[in-house]
């Protein structure tokens, strides 16, 4: 699998299609968010969903600001409305636009309607997004304890809360991740394929986003290097993590690939 991998990447830019895909996460990635925060509304109204999220502020590492940043998603989020939600579902399509291309990009095949196919099969994924909500959220209430704010904060919690931080990340991201590479990305591999490739790139991205919540927790100014100017430090710092995070999806999407030609390769062997 890791000679298919090598074919694939061989001689391309995965540097110039991960910045393609990052540049299309810039777009569709606070929609995203945003939509995630709505769909708790449904449950229990705009005002308790609202009071719920903004108790996981706490477990938001606030070195960097991040928390001001999380309240003003929030508190946009609760109040999209079923109009504002319909609304964010366009830009949150680009998504779907940007990794097509880029895995476009790294193995060029004849494809029609690149755009519009992966924006439509990008936007199905807000069928799983209440649940997928809903389980990120309760969870979060239950480590909400374990935290600093929370009355927590000991090594234990801490290791709790790497570890099933972690898990949920993993779980939740698979289940986006099977449907990115069964319908929006080019290749088509068989669902099971698909399955194996989404749980294992999504354990990688799972760490990544660990380390990013790391980043968080460090007193570092990130305008520094801008005179002082934080807001942008703080889109370049995200948009670098975005960047490196998309080489992993895509070397993901390659591995997945790979296992599809091998299965298929098989197959024709057999019979």
């Amino acid at each position: 699998m890791v000679q298919g991998v090598r074919r694939t990447l061989g001689g391309r830019d995965l540097a110039a299609a991960a910045a393609t895909t990052t540049y299309f996460a810039g777009i569709a990635v606070v929609p995203w968010l945003l939509l995630g925060a709505w769909t708790l509304t449904w449950w229990s109204g705009p005002e308790a969903a609202l009071d719920r999220l903004l108790a996981l502020r706490v477990l938001v590492p606030d070195d960097m600001g991040a928390r001001p940043a999380y309240d003003v998603l929030v508190r946009a989020g609760a109040g999209v409305g079923p109009l504002g939600a319909l609304v964010l579902l366009f830009p949150a399509s680009f998504y779907g636009e940007g990794l097509r291309r880029a895995c476009l990009a790294l193995a060029p095949q004849d494809d029609r309607w690149t755009g519009w196919r992966a924006r439509v099969a990008m936007t199905l994924t807000a069928v799983a997004v209440p649940a997928l909500a809903a389980a990120y959220v309760g969870v979060g209430g239950w480590l909400r304890p374990l935290s600093p704010g929370g009355g927590g904060g000991g090594a234990a919690d801490l290791l709790v809360r790497v570890l099933v931080g972690f898990t949920t990340t993993w779980l939740v991201l698979s289940v986006v991740l099977t449907w990115l590479f069964l319908t929006v990305a080019p290749g088509r591999p068989r669902w099971w394929v698909a399955v194996v490739g989404g749980l294992a790139t999504g354990s990688f991205l799972a760490g990544f986003l660990q380390g990013f919540w790391l980043f968080l927790s460090l007193p570092v100014d990130v305008g520094l290097p801008f005179a002082g100017i934080g807001v942008v430090g703080g889109v370049v710092a995200v948009g670098l993590w975005l960047y490196v995070l998309h080489v992993f999806l895509l070397v993901g999407w390659a591995a997945t690939r790979s296992l599809h030609d091998r299965v298929e390769a098989h197959r024709v062997g057999v019979a």
